[in-house]
């Protein structure tokens, strides 16, 4: 097309934020001769108050076009159209405003969450705490492209995703329980006897068929509904949130909360669109939230190390292979890793390994037995 895409803008000290646009017809059309576009990070949970939102759009009028995006794929505001010489002046009044740019390029884009406990009664953890926190912690690497390509983390409060991690962020954060599903029978059979109104019914009571609509909808088949008392094999649950978004009243999410974390979603680029899968099963998600840091950190380095140009983390683990990720990560295996059942019966296995496992025990490798 006539716009040309990128080149070196920006503002001083940052090496993005700002996505540079110009027009190869500048005579014919000066007005858009420049056309600049910048990304504002978003507060945690998107959450504005109006005088917030009459700031940004006063210094857009000023230094902009006015157009604006409420929000982009990652999250940003985004501002549509500016000139070069307006960037430094606009970058200068947001700061002082207490505002700042988002990611772009191949560097760490500005992570978003759902709303979380704010508003949200099924919230495993804090998500709008932990995006802050990351936000704080990442600010080198959102400010100054140093990976192989983009790089996005997304908070979700519990196993819907309302923020769609799992298919949209290179590290998911999703919130899920670790014990039982809280069940109050007496309020299933109030369901089952139209007494209470299913989610999404309607606005008329309606008998809930708890068989059929929830139990024989269940994923795994871990429920079972006799007509009096419903049953469920908590071991076998994927944790859908299915049955709970249809009963809410009768269902709850466990006491035990955390997240699980999964790793490699993108739109179709190199290797075609992914959607992430698990790494670690279960992490408990509170401040000052060490144990992700460290995690994050350590997925980064072995990405920056090993990643090709343009290649997100999720296509780098599918050409090296899920078991150098995991010696990397320092992941033990974990069998909601499996995506697929495997189709080649060699596997060979390093001793470490089965050291904490087999200990004493004789074991087989590439060398034979070894005790």
């Amino acid at each position: 097309t006539h716009w040309k895409h990128g080149g070196i803008v920006g503002v001083l000290g940052y090496g993005s934020g700002i996505i540079g646009r110009y027009s190869d017809l500048p005579d014919d059309f000066p007005g858009v001769e420049h056309f600049h576009t910048m990304r504002i990070n978003q507060p945690s949970g998107w959450f504005y108050t109006t005088q917030a939102l009459r700031t940004l759009c006063d210094i857009w009028d000023r230094h902009g076009s006015g157009l604006l995006n409420m929000h982009g794929a990652t999250g940003d505001v985004i501002f549509l159209g500016c000139r070069t010489d307006d960037l430094e002046p606009r970058f200068a009044e947001l700061t002082e405003a207490g505002w700042d740019l988002g990611g772009s390029g191949s560097t760490f884009r500005s992570p978003s969450c759902c709303l979380g406990m704010a508003r949200c009664e099924w919230s495993c953890y804090d998500t709008m705490e932990a995006c802050y926190e990351i936000t704080q912690e990442m600010q080198f690497d959102m400010h100054r492209p140093s990976y192989p390509y983009k790089y996005k983390i997304k908070f979700s409060g519990c196993p819907n995703d309302c923020v769609a991690a799992v298919a949209r962020a290179d590290l998911s954060v999703i919130g899920v329980w670790k014990d039982d599903i809280r069940i109050d029978q007496s309020a299933i059979k109030a369901y089952a006897g139209g007494e209470l109104k299913p989610k999404g019914g309607g606005a008329h009571l309606a008998k809930l068929d708890v068989q059929d609509d929830v139990v024989g909808l269940c994923p795994t088949y871990c429920m079972s509904w006799d007509g009096k008392t419903l049953k469920i094999d908590n071991k076998n649950c994927n944790h859908c949130m299915h049955c709970i978004n249809l009963m809410p009243q009768a269902l709850r999410p466990g006491t035990e909360t955390g997240a699980t974390i999964l790793l490699g979603s993108h739109a179709p680029i190199l290797e075609g669109a992914q959607l992430s899968w698990v790494i670690q099963p279960f992490m408990v998600m509170e401040p000052p939230y060490d144990e992700f840091k460290e995690l994050n950190e350590r997925i980064t380095e072995w990405w920056a190390e090993h990643g090709k140009n343009r290649e997100r983390i999720g296509e780098l683990i599918l050409r090296l292979g899920m078991r150098e990720f995991l010696e990397a990560a320092e992941l033990p295996p974990a069998p909601q890793q499996v995506r697929i059942p495997r189709a080649n019966p060699f596997f060979f296995w390093q001793p470490s390994d089965f050291e904490a496992e087999a200990k004493g025990r004789k074991y087989f490798t590439r060398k034979g037995f070894v005790e």
